[in-house]
């Protein structure tokens, strides 16, 4: 796809989530997004020219910038992400000009100086959840006052919002965005392509795993529930065939440490080739947030035929087991039974691969198109 520009409209895709140490599911956000972009054919879909925007960062010690992977000009700020986000909030550093569009992926959003004669900047910033304010225990103080205020600057300066499921959209009308400018465009589950599973093999033996285990993948931060899915595992390990290990995938967010139990076995953050080869051969997948504005690991295992349990969310669509997240003998419950009853294993899969194949990124980017051109 040629990004030169010519007479298409421009757009910048803020893309800093990618500049963090952990970019969590809005970094898989924009990565889909711009996988999905690029596998749109330019003859059937008036495409924009999509330029990035982010932090300084990759090529800084002489390599090459992760960013320019993607194939789409890159704009660096000279400032470190953490400063140029703060300097975002005060007002004092800009997006850059020239744009017809511009994309934020999260509440973290650079602000636009509209020109003072001519056509205006269009601002659309995609806003993943406000569970913050359904579950403020879950997050730092400090983390629930930047989330609030930014929320505030985003609903007073957007244009437009997206969403990715209608409760969400409802959370966002109710906060003061208009119904009109809020458009649900549900994410993709097809960013894990290729397989390694000579890497995962490498990475279970260092870990001791050997045969079936049952996998959970996320952040480590409070509002995942993992101390609950825990004890439930706990509980449940004693009635399985095997002694089974619950491998846990994701790096450390905030929170106190996490107290686990026998069988448990934490892999940090893996690679997009070991984590599908994961995804692959576990007994299950047991993700059982508070809440989740979409959640991406369910419908992402999903595609690997793998049974889900869940708590109740938008991405799985009734193609998971679900379960009361506040209620330890039901996740207990569940994990036995989703592990060794293999007919309800199989009813889990066909529903789950039905599912997954519903939502790709190439669905979503065209979507995300067709709304920047009817805005533009």
């Amino acid at each position: 796809m040629d990004d030169s520009g010519g007479g298409r409209a421009k757009v910048l895709l803020v893309a800093e989530q990618l500049r963090r140490q952990v970019p969590g599911g809005i970094g898989t956000y924009v990565r889909g997004l711009l996988d999905g972009l690029a596998t749109l054919d330019e003859a059937h879909v008036e495409l924009p020219a999509v330029s990035l925007y982010a932090s300084r960062g990759g090529g800084d010690g002489g390599g090459q910038d992760p960013l320019e992977a993607f194939g789409r000009p890159v704009i660096a700020s000279r400032l470190p992400g953490p400063l140029l986000t703060r300097l975002w909030d005060l007002g004092f550093v800009h997006a850059p000009g020239g744009f017809d569009l511009v994309h934020s992926v999260s509440v973290a959003v650079p602000p636009v100086k509209q020109p003072r004669r001519g056509r205006r900047c269009i601002e659309v910033v995609a806003i993943h959840d406000v569970a913050w304010r359904h579950r403020p225990e879950d997050y730092p103080s400090r983390g629930r006052r930047w989330h609030e205020a930014a929320l505030g600057r985003t609903l007073r300066h957007a244009t437009h919002f997206v969403v990715p499921c209608e409760a969400v959209a409802a959370d966002l009308v109710d906060a003061g965005a208009p119904e009109r400018a809020v458009s649900v465009i549900p994410l993709g589950s097809d960013i894990l392509r290729e397989r390694d599973d000579a890497g995962a093999s490498a990475l279970l033996e260092r870990l001791g795993v050997r045969g079936e285990f049952l996998l959970s993948v996320g952040t480590l931060e409070p509002r995942k529930n993992l101390p609950r899915l825990f004890e439930a595992y706990g509980a449940a390990r004693r009635s399985l065939p095997g002694p089974w290990p619950l491998v846990v995938v994701g790096p450390p967010g905030w929170g106190p440490e996490l107290e686990h139990g026998e069988g448990i076995v934490f892999t940090g953050r893996v690679g997009d080739g070991t984590l599908a080869s994961l995804y692959a051969r576990a007994r299950l997948l047991a993700y059982v947030p508070f809440e989740e504005g979409f959640g991406l690991p369910p419908v992402e295992a999903m595609r690997y035929g793998t049974p889900v349990v869940s708590s109740p969310l938008p991405t799985t669509g009734g193609a998971a087991h679900e379960v009361d997240p506040t209620r330890v003998d039901d996740i207990a419950g569940a994990l036995v039974e989703v592990a060794t009853d293999d007919g309800l294993r199989a009813r889990l899969a066909d529903a789950g691969r039905a599912r997954a194949g519903s939502l790709t990124w190439e669905s979503a980017a065209r979507a995300h198109v067709a709304l920047w051109n009817s805005l533009l």
